[in-house]
């Protein structure tokens, strides 16, 4: 460790606590099959901490008032990852123009450090090669140039990229604060695991495992069989989302080697839903929406599809066994256009009539009153009551449902209903930017331009 970025020998105690660090973190115990910090706090590891011992870190300067052109951090050398986590393991070199070394060659791993020497930084070995690149042939060896001054030019009007910053670009942990650094731990934790370890971890998520597991043998999504000769069973995976703050978890299914036939379903078109909206206001009532529990498990298939048992959730009696699947599946081709095809069934059974150019698009009509229903989010409305009450009952009956009440979110776009209209904007996605690219407090300007007044009402 000690000679991979040839760090001084006086920190041999840092890179020994990094080893013991990393050890209880990537080794298992024999026959136990977890490593030591799983058997001491009770939960897998996390080694997004772990850097490269002695690659060249940056700490942020804290105290003291700074110059407008002067440099908001010193260089480093990371000696490990701390047991405590608001501590950081760097250790500051100083300014590095103040004590820059000269141009000599680093120490070699088996020479002697000089204890007593600057330590080695980035900007310093950036000059050593300008140094060297200038210098040319014909320059003395023994001279050495401790310092290029570079000409700057200040723009008055900077570019775009360097006021925004490169959004691939790592921040230093060095510079978060302790507000910031809690802020982002309840932002992390909404984010979704990538793989089942993960989740395993969680028990919000493994709570919604078995509760989608549940759903499957609620709904008789497959049977357990012996495989069949010849038979390549599909791939399953576990994918975590969030959905509306409350965790949702499906099963995506890897389609290599296998042959469908139809996959078409027809999808939400937003012209649609803007032309609803504006015959719900027109009409004077508000539209509604209903939340399908496992809307792709109620759709029946007609191929014959064998998929493995999901991972970390084999049957105990039967782990060699597959799953021949009696409904689709999340991620199977099929299921889109097998979850549409039984609830276009069902409404038009109900004598609902279809629409002629937008296929997700359903009508009733009784008396003089409308019920009109848009299958792709199960979004509906009518002028009477009645009619609502009675769609709502009916749909819970026949599937697993919730009505969700007013509409308020569709496709992105977040939709306020009143009296007065309908408004639709994008405030969430727009703060979800801001808050991506680090701009949730800035301060907002007007357009520094003269336009023509436009009147808002024709738009």
């Amino acid at each position: 460790m000690l000679d991979e970025h040839r760090t001084l020998r006086r920190f041999w105690a840092e890179a020994v606590n990094t080893t013991c660090y990393i050890a209880n973190r990537i080794f298992f115990r024999p026959f136990l099959g977890k490593t030591s910090y799983e058997l001491r706090f009770g939960k897998q590891p996390s080694v997004k901490r772990l850097r490269a011992f002695g690659c060249t870190c940056f700490v942020l300067k804290k105290a003291g008032h700074l110059d407008k052109f002067e440099s908001r951090c010193l260089d480093g050398i990371f000696l490990g990852t701390p047991i405590f986590e608001d501590e950081e393991g760097a250790d500051d070199v100083g300014d590095a123009g103040a004590t820059a070394p000269s141009a000599a060659p680093a120490p070699s791993a088996t020479s002697s450090d000089d204890e007593g020497g600057p330590l080695p930084t980035a900007s310093s070995s950036l000059s050593r090669q300008q140094a060297h690149a200038e210098a040319g042939p014909a320059e003395d060896a023994g001279k050495v140039t401790s310092e290029i001054v570079q000409s700057r030019q200040v723009q008055q009007d900077h570019p775009p990229h360097k006021m925004i910053g490169d959004i691939r670009q790592r921040v230093t942990r060095s510079s978060v604060n302790s507000l910031a650094f809690f802020s982002h731990s309840a932002y992390v934790a909404t984010f979704e695991p990538q793989d089942v370890s993960h989740a395993l971890s969680d028990s919000n998520w493994v709570n919604a495992m078995h509760e989608e597991l549940e759903n499957f043998e609620r709904n008789h999504v497959w049977d357990l069989v012996e495989p069949p000769p010849n038979c390549r069973p599909i791939g399953t995976k576990w994918v975590f989302k969030n959905k509306q703050g409350e965790n949702g978890m499906v099963v995506r299914n890897k389609t290599e080697g296998i042959d469908y036939e139809e996959t078409f379903a027809p999808v939400a078109r937003l012209e649609t839903i803007r032309i609803l909206l504006a015959f719900a206001v027109s009409k004077g009532f508000k539209l509604q929406q209903m939340d399908v529990k496992s809307a792709f498990l109620n759709g029946f298939i007609e191929e014959e599809v064998y998929v493995r048992q999901p991972p970390d959730f084999e049957s105990a009696k039967f782990p060699d066994r597959v799953c021949k699947l009696r409904k689709a599946l999340y991620g199977l081709k099929q299921a889109p256009r097998a979850w549409y095809a039984r609830l276009k069934s069902f409404l038009l059974k109900s004598r609902f009539v279809m629409g002629l150019v937008d296929k997700t698009l359903f009508l009733l009509s009784r008396g003089g009153d409308t019920l009109i229903i848009y299958v792709d989010d199960i979004i509906f409305g009518s002028s009477s009551h009645a009619l609502l009450s009675s769609f709502a009952e009916q749909m819970s009956r026949k599937f697993e449902m919730s009505l969700m009440g007013e509409l308020q979110f569709f496709l992105g776009l977040q939709i306020k209903q009143g009296l007065e209209g309908t408004f639709i904007h994008q405030a969430k996605y727009t703060k979800d930017i801001l808050k991506k690219f680090e701009m949730a407090d800035s301060k907002p300007m007007t357009t520094p331009m003269n336009g023509e007044a436009v009147d808002q009402k024709e738009f």
